[in-house]
């Protein structure tokens, strides 16, 4: 999942050597932080949220197999 989550922030942003996606484990929640530079905030974000919301929604969707719930936030 962290992975993923990179591969898309790192397409999405002007400075992808400014990406850091940290993962961390709680039994069967796992919490992926994503953080970028403050310049590129809106473009992960997007109008009201889309973007944002769109990424969580794939990892959501990639998690299902795993049966694992997986929270995405946005740092």
């Amino acid at each position: 999942m962290k992975e993923l989550v990179e591969v898309i922030a790192k397409a999405l942003v002007e400075n992808p050597d400014e990406v850091v996606v940290t993962q961390k484990e709680d039994g069967k929640n796992l919490t992926i932080e994503l953080h970028v530079a403050a310049s590129d905030m809106g473009k992960v974000i997007g109008k009201q949220g889309r973007i944002a919301k769109a990424i969580r929604s794939v990892v959501k969707a990639a998690s299902s197999k795993d049966n694992r719930r997986v929270d995405v936030e946005i740092i």
